[in-house]
């Protein structure tokens, strides 16, 4: 999931099948020891993350966008259903569980990987990352009409309001957007809007399930990937060659920013609090644009940075009341 995280995302996190206490019986034995200490996985999670955009973009130059986006998600669910097997979890059941997966799965995977994929093959990874950071405003400002709890504070709008001015700040609003691709862009920005509409889904379909995370998400994949297979030979044909680095790429992207990035994530939430898993949010434009400059050599004018911090402060404080009620 990459980049997805966000505050929607980790109050689903805290909320989603959390055990039911036992009436009777032993205490539980306690988690087992890190041996990885959890900084080190934070950042680890946030270079998996913030690459993830290089990796589409080197994808997209050998492999069609819904081949990459299919790929993807093949891969990590490869990983997660190696996870289940390793720890003996299932599948969840029920045709209702099932049927609410199936519209998580298009607004959290095969949409936004889509988009996201199409929009790189006109736009910079480095847009297109910090296109991924305007979610949490997206996500701020659909909560406050879709969930009765969220509401609008002066911060939270004025962090709204200032995210915006980011984005425009990004483009180039007062240059008349000149450069920028407006498909590629629309498609980045809608990618970003497509995961909190899916938490929102989620959150109100599925939240104190008594499933696993990693049995509801392996199903998740599972699903998004069954929707590309039937999407992908619709508008692909199969690729005449197979070049190495893209298919690393999309190797990589799957396994690693799909895959073990959900694996990490959760991990994360459930040792350090959903408050401080979800700092890593801030850091993805940051790399996403020093590796596109640096490693696909991507043009950079002044406005794409300052634009992205503001975007950053925006995003921030539309969480900041979320943030004082977890402490």
């Amino acid at each position: 999931m990459c980049y997805e995280i966000q505050q929607s995302i980790v109050k689903v996190m805290a909320t989603v099948s959390v055990p039911r206490a036992r009436a009777a019986g032993p205490a539980p034995a306690p988690a087992p020891r890190r041996t990885l200490d959890w900084r080190l996985r934070f950042a680890g999670l946030s270079l998996i993350w913030g690459f993830s955009f290089l990796l589409i973009k080197v994808g997209t130059q050998g492999y069609a966008p819904f081949q990459v986006t299919f790929g993807r998600l093949l891969f990590g669910t490869l990983v997660l259903a190696a996870a289940m097997l390793v720890r003996r979890q299932g599948l969840p059941r029920g045709w209702r569980t099932w049927g609410h997966l199936a519209v998580a799965a298009f607004f959290l995977n095969a949409l936004p990987f889509s988009l996201f994929a199409y929009s790189e093959l006109t736009i910079p990874s480095t847009l297109a990352g910090i296109c991924n950071a305007t979610s949490p405003l997206w996500g701020m400002a659909l909560s406050m009409v879709a969930l009765s709890e969220d509401r609008p504070t002066r911060r939270r709008v004025a962090g709204l309001g200032l995210g915006f001015i980011g984005v425009l700040t990004v483009l180039g609003a007062w240059q008349g957007f000149h450069g920028i691709d407006a498909a590629g862009t629309a498609m980045a920005l809608g990618a970003s809007l497509s995961y909190p509409i899916g938490w929102i889904y989620v959150r109100r379909t599925l939240a104190g399930r008594s499933e696993s995370h990693l049995s509801l998400t392996g199903a998740q994949l599972l699903l998004a990937t069954a929707q590309l297979a039937f999407v992908t030979p619709l508008f692909t044909t199969l690729p005449k060659s197979w070049p190495l680095l893209p298919l690393l790429a999309v190797l990589a992207l799957g396994a690693l920013g799909t895959g073990l990035a959900v694996l990490v994530q959760y991990e994360l939430v459930a040792e350090i609090g959903p408050t401080t898993a979800q700092m890593v949010t801030y850091f993805i434009p940051v790399i996403a644009t020093a590796a596109g400059v640096t490693l696909l050599g991507e043009s950079l004018s002044w406005s794409t940075p300052v634009g992205a911090v503001i975007v950053l402060v925006g995003a921030a404080l539309t969480q900041s009341r979320a943030k004082a009620a977890a402490r």
